[in-house]
């Protein structure tokens, strides 16, 4: 008997085979996580722009300000591999179910607690420590939502509509971020910006209790996924996952983490950036930023059905390549719409989104695919995660610091390079591989 190998008899849960879950159930539940995962996350980044220079860092000057709330908005990052290699042994260990609420619980506890810090000025240097330490959480539970979540919808999907159930987790980042940039758009209505510095920014955070209450509700209601109940009743499980997937897995590691590289460059441009430039450097009013970041999660929500149903017909595989290279044609386009005015920026928002959609829609699929249930929590989680080390944790410095001293133009090479790395890995990815 191999050491690898975790056996076990199977337990009388194994053996029950009617409780199935409904794929209305299985989607509901993919993507309120993910829902509230991501709107979790997008308000720390809509806070790291609005407030948290002045609260957290007043003693800058405001691009060292911006920089420095910038780097503790990466931290989360770093921490999404440790989190993802946690509650991936867990999840491909114990089973799907359990470990999504454990990472839900992670998520949201760090969240509300941020919303009750005291600013720099209460408490000096510790308050942005602390900061830092609750983002360090939120990553860390964010590495083990999002491929639990792609395992729950595609391990139920039926034969040929993984790409279309694995598409409905994905739709919790356009949801998250079009309700964390409305209540910020919302408070905005109702006070005065010095309001909103004052106390109005800590709303958010702390109503979170809210949304972590419904998502336990909906993930308790769920039955372990059928792939992860035949590995318990094979006895197929392995002891390590992480050691057996550096093991056998590595290619399928360096390949998919770098086939995600422009999905999360992308975004981060489009998103944290977009709204950091737009604020700070071209002085547009808070409410008028909030509202084109609104207008971009809704093109980005409509286009990740859109690839579903595109990948379902012509191929992931190819699908992510027409992507891919559409992404690549339009980093030549940025810097003239980024300088255009208010008009170009709102349709640079829309067009980046969307194209946003269009792969974000896939990668989860594309990145569970090449491992085996066995490792597949571990596996997707850790390249999805490693991807956002690669392309999302510092791309709102770089893009920053890449205008502030070169100029746009540069913005537009960095999101083309990230589009050249990821042709090349979606190319030299086998069809089973992505």
């Amino acid at each position: 008997m191999s050491d690898a190998i975790y056996r076990v008899s199977p337990t009388p849960a194994s053996s029950n085979h009617a409780q199935v879950n409904s794929p209305a159930r299985v989607l509901i539940a993919s993507l309120v996580g993910t829902t509230i995962e991501f709107f979790d996350f997008y308000v720390y980044a809509t806070a790291a722009v609005l407030v948290f220079p002045t609260l957290f860092f007043p003693n800058s000057d405001p691009t060292t300000a911006l920089l420095a709330s910038f780097a503790t908005f990466s931290i989360a990052f770093f921490a999404r591999p440790l989190g993802a290699v946690v509650f991936g042994h867990f999840g491909d260990r114990i089973g799907r179910k359990t470990t999504l609420v454990a990472a839900l619980l992670t998520m949201g506890i760090s969240t509300v607690v941020i919303g009750l810090l005291p600013s720099y000025e209460s408490i000096g240097v510790i308050a942005p420590l602390l900061l830092a330490l609750c983002r360090f959480g939120q990553g860390f539970g964010l590495g083990g939502e999002w491929g639990g979540a792609v395992l729950l919808a595609t391990e139920n999907a039926p034969e040929g509509k993984r790409s279309w159930y694995g598409m409905f987790p994905q739709l919790g980042a356009p949801v998250g971020l079009f309700l964390s940039s409305g209540i910020f758009w919302l408070l905005l209505q109702v006070m005065s910006q010095d309001a909103l510095l004052s106390w109005g920014w800590r709303v958010p955070f702390i109503s979170s209790i809210l949304l972590i209450v419904i998502g336990l509700w909906v993930r308790l209601s769920i039955t372990e996924t059928p792939a992860f109940q035949k590995a318990i009743d094979k006895q197929e499980r392995v002891a390590v996952p992480v050691a057996e997937l550096f093991r056998k897995h590595k290619r399928s590691l360096f390949l998919g983490t770098f086939v995600a590289l422009a999905t999360f460059v992308l975004f981060y441009i489009g998103s944290a950036y977009l709204l950091s430039y737009n604020v700070k450097v071209l002085k547009i009013p808070f409410l008028d930023a909030l509202e084109i970041q609104i207008v971009g999660s809704v093109a980005f929500g409509i286009f990740i059905p859109i690839s579903g149903k595109l990948a379902e017909r012509f191929g992931r595989r190819e699908m992510l390549i027409l992507t891919t290279l559409l992404i690549g044609i339009f980093s030549f386009f940025l810097p003239g719409l980024m300088t255009g005015g208010e008009g170009r920026i709102v349709v640079f928002a829309i067009v980046a989104m969307a194209l946003m959609g269009m792969t974000y829609g896939l990668i989860g699929t594309a990145l569970a695919a090449p491992f085996p249930t066995a490792v597949r929590y571990t596996g997707s989680s850790i390249t999805f995660n490693l991807a956002g080390i690669f392309g999302a944790s510092l791309a709102p410095y770089i893009a920053t610091w890449l205008q502030a001293n070169y100029g746009m133009q540069y913005v537009g090479y960095y999101l083309g390079l990230s589009a050249v790395i990821t042709l090349i890995c979606v190319l030299a990815s086998g069809r089973d591989e992505v």
